[in-house]
């Protein structure tokens, strides 16, 4: 199914640029060249008037495999002139994609019919067109709860090199596993191996993209419920010492873990990772009451233990590690997402390349 899809994405490209930007006007591009073997070439080079698309064609969207593409084609396209328009397409452009695009400044299109071209003369934005290519059942993922071990690990380590060997030691993964993992990510562009074969994170934005754009926080056991307090930093600090006294593994995170990092935002819901779910005896202690209306409280099991990977103190609270807490801020309520956005700005911001 991929190089099928992917053969007639390169078959299809020169009528799906032309009906874009042709305006009504009937429109012939010329075929400059086109891929025979060399992974170096782009799958396209069509000439419109005087306008040079150097075209991609990549069968999935995901943030590793946009952002690997979007470094090889702008290379391609400078390798042909200044003037050449770097170009992605693919069958439906999520928006992770979209945005990465926008930000590097590539043009793409997609077979559903949305597109963002962009070059002298041509400006082209349609959006809104529904994914035609949606396929049943889920794909193993790299970012599996327990896979996602190891880009956690690299995440919170970005600028350290490990072995293989390094790898199986901090996350307690499986030597097999570990090798299946870094082959991938590295065919991804991900990760990349240096001097004595050593591992180290190549893209950090692209990865913590590509796992946040596939994240899901309701994969965890989620009890919900309430607990009496004053305020919602009392709360924080009573569960934590609680759980510090029942020797209960903790981390606090979502907005509540944002404030601790950033000091961005109010919050009412306090969110805990816990190692197991708590006793009678903790719950009550806490004053914590199993309910869905009025709850204030969320407590986490999760559904690995590498969510306690990285968690440090903050203001005499464990709290979960920046890169956890973005995470988990996905789809949250109250302000969640300006509180990851700001996360993210002052916290998560690295630039590592090859």
């Amino acid at each position: 199914m991929s190089t099928e899809l992917h053969d007639r994405l390169v078959r299809e490209a020169p009528d799906r640029l032309a009906r874009l930007i042709a305006h009504g006007e009937i429109l012939i591009p010329t075929i400059l060249s086109e891929k025979k073997g060399s992974r170096s070439c782009p799958d396209r080079v069509l000439k419109f008037g005087q306008s040079i698309f150097v075209v991609e064609c990549k069968t999935s969207s995901d943030a590793a495999t946009i952002a690997a593409t979007i470094r090889n084609v702008k290379e391609q396209a400078g390798q042909i002139g200044k003037k050449a328009i770097p170009t992605i397409a693919v069958p439906f452009m999520g928006p992770v994609g979209r945005r990465l695009c926008e930000e590097a400044g590539v043009s793409w299109f997609d077979l559903t019919g949305n597109a963002r071209l962009e070059a002298p003369g041509v400006r082209v934005h349609i959006e809104g067109k529904p994914n035609r290519f949606l396929r049943p059942g889920r794909p193993r993922s790299i970012f599996a709860p327990k896979s996602a071990r190891l880009i956690r690990w690299l995440l919170i380590h970005p600028e350290e090199r490990f072995t293989q060997r390094n790898l199986v030691q901090d996350t307690g993964l499986s030597k097999g596993l570990v090798s299946r993992l870094v082959r991938r990510l590295g065919e991804q562009g991900l990760v990349e191996r240096g001097e004595n074969d050593a591992i180290r994170l190549r893209d950090y934005n692209a990865m913590l993209d590509a796992w946040r754009e596939v994240y899901d926080f309701s994969k965890h056991t989620i009890i919900r419920g309430h607990v009496a307090a004053r305020s919602s930093d009392e709360i924080v600090r009573k569960l934590a010492d609680q759980f510090d006294s029942a020797k209960l593994q903790h981390a606090v995170t979502g907005l509540a873990g944002a404030w601790l990092w950033t000091q961005f935002a109010g919050f009412r819901l306090v969110v805990f990772y816990v190692e197991r779910s708590p006793g009678e005896d903790v719950r009550e202690a806490i004053g914590f009451h199993e309910e869905k209306s009025g709850e204030n409280v969320w407590l986490v099991v999760p559904n690995d233990v590498g969510v306690f990977h990285g968690a440090s103190q903050r203001d005499g609270v464990m709290c979960a590690h920046p890169v956890q807490v973005y995470l988990d801020l996905k789809n949250q309520p109250e302000r969640s997402a300006e509180a990851a956005e700001r996360l993210r700005k002052e916290l998560l911001v690295r630039k590592i390349n090859g």
